[in-house]
């Protein structure tokens, strides 16, 4: 029987936007865990709870949700442009593996927060009162987030009366921008097509829009898959058959994006790229049970996370959402009423969202300079985190 004791580790445990993750600073992890790797994998999913066949995440920090199975680790960024570098790991709640390919749009909202309470920003650039400017390299993805955090008497200030739908409680506005959100050399569409014919077996040819920014998404319109685009959770998270569907359009999907190249690799690229289905403005009942009026929303928009429908929106694919809006044609504009936009309000499953994004068109190639969006972020726990000193 091992008998090793468990070891400590420096940690933080933050809700931002609707997610919530631990979060480390670089320079507290022990040290075969600082650099990428099996050790740092194994570490992060012992802290979560992974693998867990139950998917319960009973041992571990984990919420056995898509959006409570995250790590974050942060350092201060050895570029001069820019104040911490921002790595995020998106943890498998059942199979033992971490998702490195992409962001996390709502927990990139606690990131600012954290560097400053945690010295990772230098501190004359923080106000007594104000608002701080962190400028965060988002090491996954290789681009530059500029998050807006709020300070009182020279400490980050989490209260407020913000309100954040799929959030309980107000806190304060941090807004987020997502500088040329494109992932990949500004290729926001991989196809060069602002809407393609996806082929699916067993499914069929779909019209989709297929872009890189914020995250690699696929964007669907809901009455081709049978849906109003006003479902909640349980409608497609309890059909066992809906989720086998989904898998297999994101699965055909990255490939037509190039992400992967066969279909079976789509079980090693969990976190990327997202599904989402669109639909023009309707009526419903959110989570909360509040009644989400047609006049509200310029589009409705449910998106699926780590195989489940998401219960509000991921951050990163709101930033999707506002690009794509932002250009005329795709299905997303096309479900908000087509024409020039920049700025949307989409209903999720637990209320609304704002987002803008600014796109031009230079040398025939479609440009985002920039996705903006308003989160909150909140300390819920610091301290040490505990795991067997056989973890890793």
């Amino acid at each position: 029987m091992s008998r090793l004791p468990q070891i400590r580790i420096p940690a933080t445990y933050m809700r931002g936007g609707t997610s919530k993750g631990v979060f480390f600073k670089l320079t507290d992890l022990p040290e075969a865990a600082r650099l990428p790797g099996e050790a740092r994998d194994r570490l992060l999913m012992r802290v979560i709870g992974s693998p867990d066949p139950y998917q319960k995440q009973i041992d571990g920090m984990g919420g056995a949700t898509s959006s409570t199975s995250k790590t974050v680790i942060l350092s201060r960024s050895e570029s001069p442009d820019h104040d911490v570098d921002y790595l995020f790991g998106q943890v498998s709640i059942d199979k033992a593996f971490v998702d490195w390919s992409g962001n996390c749009g709502n927990l990139s909202a606690a990131v600012g927060p954290f560097a400053i309470s945690n010295g990772l920003v230098d501190p004359a650039r923080i106000p007594e009162n104000g608002e701080a400017e962190v400028r965060i390299w988002q090491a996954n993805i290789g681009k530059t987030i500029v998050s807006r955090v709020p300070i009182s008497d020279g400490e980050v200030q989490e209260t407020g009366d913000f309100e954040l739908d799929g959030v309980t409680f107000p806190a304060a506005e941090v807004p987020v921008a997502f500088k040329d959100p494109a992932d990949g050399e500004g290729a926001i569409f991989p196809t060069g097509n602002l809407v393609d014919d996806l082929e699916v077996p067993g499914v069929g040819t779909l019209k989709a829009t297929l872009i890189n920014a914020g995250i690699p998404t696929v964007f669907l319109n809901a009455v081709e898959l049978g849906y109003t685009g006003t479902e909640l959770q349980e409608a497609i998270n309890g059909d066992a058959r809906a989720l086998e569907m989904f898998e297999t359009i994101r699965a055909h999907g990255a490939v037509k994006m190039g992400l992967i190249a066969d279909v079976s690799e789509a079980a090693a690229r969990q976190h990327t790229p997202k599904v989402a289905f669109v639909a023009s403005p309707a009526e419903y009942l959110s989570s909360s049970g509040r009644q989400v009026k047609a006049k509200e929303v310029d589009l409705v928009v449910r998106a699926l996370s780590m195989g489940k429908l998401h219960h509000a929106m991921m951050g990163t694919a709101a930033v999707a959402i506002a690009s794509a809006a932002a250009i005329e044609g795709t299905l997303v504009n096309l479900a908000a009423g087509g024409g020039k936009r920049n700025a949307v309000t989409f209903g999720h499953p637990s209320g609304t969202l704002r987002v803008g994004a600014e796109a031009s068109l230079v040398d025939g190639r479609w440009v985002i300079d920039e996705a903006v969006m308003s989160r909150s972020a909140r300390v819920l726990m610091e301290g040490w985190v505990r795991i067997p000193g056989d973890s890793f």
